[in-house]
């Protein structure tokens, strides 16, 4: 399998264009232009992860931290902070990163943070994308139905909700003269034509119509197809970082303190009691990563507790004056999607009957021991 192909299938699911403003994702080192039997998933790109990969022989390494967040200056074998990248160069590793794209989509990191902690009826916690819906409207010889319908639904086009495919077709005829500078596939030139035609309609994001238009062109038997493209304004989708919903039963603050530490195998955790300690936890606020700075929309959202990561101490300071409770359990517990991924990615083997191997990176990247 060419590497391409498999980050095709992964930004499907994962789009780069849901990342924050900002966000370095995509291709950091090498190139997806080549062959790959071997992929691993891992939260972070250090030395000790690059050793893993050139043992194991990997051709392609997913992250979910961007390897390189900031301009490198120099690129010296010297340094292990940059021996890395050459190292990885030398065996002709590549490097993906999926960061906050991976926070936000749906059925990502965050949704299996709520998973893990028994938090159902989740929404997103801060609103980032909406994204409108478009429709096709395309005119083929009735033969030619089947096929395009196909086309449209590999581009991404007819997915509703929990149903994929989905389109509707209707009959009539199509007229038509091909003038002298014409290459007709039906009729001859400056004689008036008329085929028995199928309207084959779909919808698709608004992100999409790019491949989805491509997709008709290259199914279509025209030279000149008929279509049309319409906007709608009854569906749109929406997207947002962190999650916010509620346990199936109230929760002591101690006892929830317990769930966050056993569900993630945590050694400790830090937590930023409010003044006046509430007695219950029903409604859980989450954010993987460093998101300290959403803590206000969690208490707008009327969280009895937040849990994100790396609070900074001055911002705790603030957070105490609220009334909610914030549980910091740092950024590692995101190595979640290690083995979240590589099932996804499992999955997606045996639908596209791929053949290659793929590994969690069994290196822990935690940079913090508790004594």
């Amino acid at each position: 399998m060419q590497g391409n192909e498999f980050i095709q299938r992964f930004k499907q699911y994962c789009p780069e264009w849901l990342a924050e403003e900002g966000d370095p994702v995509g291709l950091h080192i090498g190139t997806l232009n080549k062959k790959v039997d071997r992929i691993m998933m891992s939260l972070d790109v250090r030395p000790a992860v690059v050793e893993e990969a050139i043992a194991k022989k990997v051709d392609l390494l997913i992250v979910k931290h961007p390897p390189i967040f900031r301009p490198v200056s120099r690129l010296t074998t010297d340094d292990v902070q940059t021996k890395m990248y050459a190292d990885l160069i030398k065996h002709d590793i590549a490097v993906y990163a999926a960061h906050t794209n991976m926070d936000i989509i749906h059925n990502g990191l965050n949704d299996w943070f709520c998973e893990e902690l028994d938090v159902f009826d989740t929404d997103y916690l801060i609103h980032t994308h909406t994204i409108k819906m478009k429709k096709i409207a395309v005119y083929v010889p009735q033969n030619d139905a089947k096929k395009m319908r196909n086309a449209l639904a590999e581009a991404g086009a007819g997915e509703q909700g929990n149903y994929t495919a989905t389109s509707f077709t209707v009959n009539g005829t199509g007229r038509f003269t091909p003038n002298g500078e014409a290459n007709p596939t039906i009729g001859s030139l400056n004689r008036p034509e008329q085929v028995q035609e199928s309207k084959v309609e779909m919808i698709f994001p608004e992100t999409k119509q790019a491949d989805v238009v491509a997709a008709m062109l290259a199914a279509h038997p025209y030279e000149e197809p008929a279509y049309d493209i319409y906007p709608l304004d009854n569906l749109a989708e929406n997207y947002g970082i962190g999650r916010v919903g509620e346990l199936k039963e109230a929760m002591t603050t101690e006892e929830f303190i317990v769930k966050v530490k056993k569900t993630f195998d945590l050694e400790g955790l830090r937590v930023v009691y409010p003044h006046i300690v509430k007695e219950n936890i029903k409604r859980v606020a989450i954010c993987g990563g460093s998101g300290e700075k959403f803590y206000r929309e969690a208490l707008a959202a009327n969280a009895d507790v937040y849990i994100t990561g790396d609070v900074y101490y001055h911002t705790a300071h603030d957070m105490q004056e609220t009334g909610m409770l914030v549980i910091d359990p740092g950024h590692y517990i995101e190595s979640l999607c290690k083995e979240k991924m590589v099932t996804l990615f499992n999955q997606w083997k045996n639908e596209e009957g791929w053949n290659v191997d793929f590994f969690v990176s069994e290196t822990s990247t935690n940079p913090f021991s508790f004594k």
